[in-house]
């Protein structure tokens, strides 16, 4: 059986699309080629800052959270005013790995795109419980930028071509340069689950 050559839903088909547009937008031609978020931040006139040069203007309150006890509970933000040269401050997580880094930089570089709000750093407010929580969290626009980000770095085709010819989570993230979890996450999502267990599912394959 030949590899689909789209999403099966309407919601990955409109991912699909708009991951495509950033793909073309960073120059690349073919749907297997790897997806660099650092340049594609640049030429989308982004500034990602090292967390160490932005902890001086956080409050010692902040910076504690965002590195101790918070610090899962954040990838990274955007700030909300543009730099006087006309770029966009983006701040990542210092604590994460580099392929989640990359993974969350996609997903603010199509917060960008897609003209969202941008999320906030700054501590907003505690719970009844008096843990720290976020004031303007958007789980629709989230779920837009993050599936897309996604999309962008493991297109759809190659995804799914890579699984018919039995290519394994790990072979496949390396080849991307993103996490297997991020691969595993593109191919549940894109309802290609069960072809992948039928050619290449093992215990040691995940």
């Amino acid at each position: 059986m030949l590899p689909r050559t789209e999403p099966p839903t309407p919601k990955g088909r409109y991912y699909e699309l708009r991951a495509r547009g950033l793909r073309e937008f960073a120059g690349l031609k073919r749907d297997d080629e790897r997806l660099d978020p650092f340049d594609l931040a640049r030429a989308a006139g982004l500034l990602v800052a090292p967390f160490d040069q932005i902890a001086p203007l956080l409050t010692p309150e902040t910076r504690e959270h965002l590195l101790g006890d918070g610090s899962g509970n954040w990838s990274g933000g955007a700030a909300s005013h543009v730099l006087p040269d006309g770029r966009k401050l983006i701040i990542l997580n210092p604590t994460h790995g580099k392929t989640r880094q990359q993974a969350t930089l996609m997903e603010e570089v199509s917060h960008l795109f897609y003209g969202h709000t941008p999320s906030r750093l700054a501590i907003q407010k505690k719970d009844k419980n008096g843990k720290v929580v976020a004031r303007d969290y958007n789980n629709e626009i989230e779920e837009e930028a993050y599936s897309t980000g996604a999309a962008a770095l493991v297109p759809f085709t190659a995804l799914a071509r890579m699984v018919s010819a039995g290519r394994t989570i790990k072979e496949i993230a390396k080849h991307f340069g993103v996490s297997p979890a991020l691969v595993e996450f593109r191919i549940k999502i894109s309802k290609l689950w069960d072809n992948y267990a039928a050619n290449v599912f093992s215990g040691d394959d995940r």
